[in-house]
């Protein structure tokens, strides 16, 4: 939770306030870098083959995981727990984002985005906390 709330405070520095109309026109690298990127996030064939590599990346994970090949019998187990952080981390990210432009969808700001995607990463955090303690679902 400590990395989360630090995580939080850097993503609303890094975001920082609004430049004023007519000020200086020059781009700094970042307002340049974080424009060239938006316009790379906002192309649908970008997303359509992130999820390809993604699904593809985790299904091949998971039959090396389970399988019975030679190479990786030593670390099956390791992998497993591996794919399931990487399967929570991915599922946690979609809830934080869902949260975020749900948010700024409804014309608040940035730190309102920011603090509802950190409250839903931690609601996931507290159920995940609560399956280990009922069930023992982890280790």
């Amino acid at each position: 939770m400590g990395l989360l709330v630090l995580a939080t405070f850097v993503a609303a520095a890094r975001i920082g306030g609004q430049r004023a109309p007519g000020a200086d026109e020059t781009e700094d690298t970042y307002t340049a870098l974080t424009r060239q990127l938006g316009g790379i996030v906002r192309t649908p064939a970008v997303w359509s083959v992130a999820f390809v590599v993604v699904t593809l990346g985790v299904g091949a994970l998971v039959v090396l995981s389970v399988g019975n090949f030679a190479f990786v019998e030593g670390f099956s187990g390791s992998l497993l727990s591996a794919l399931y952080a990487v399967v929570g981390l991915l599922v946690t990210g979609f809830v934080f984002l869902g949260a975020y432009f749900g948010v700024r969808g409804r014309g608040l700001g940035n730190a309102h985005g920011v603090a509802a995607g950190s409250f839903a990463a931690g609601l996931v955090f507290l159920v995940l906390i609560a399956v280990q303690l009922l069930v023992g679902v982890v280790g």
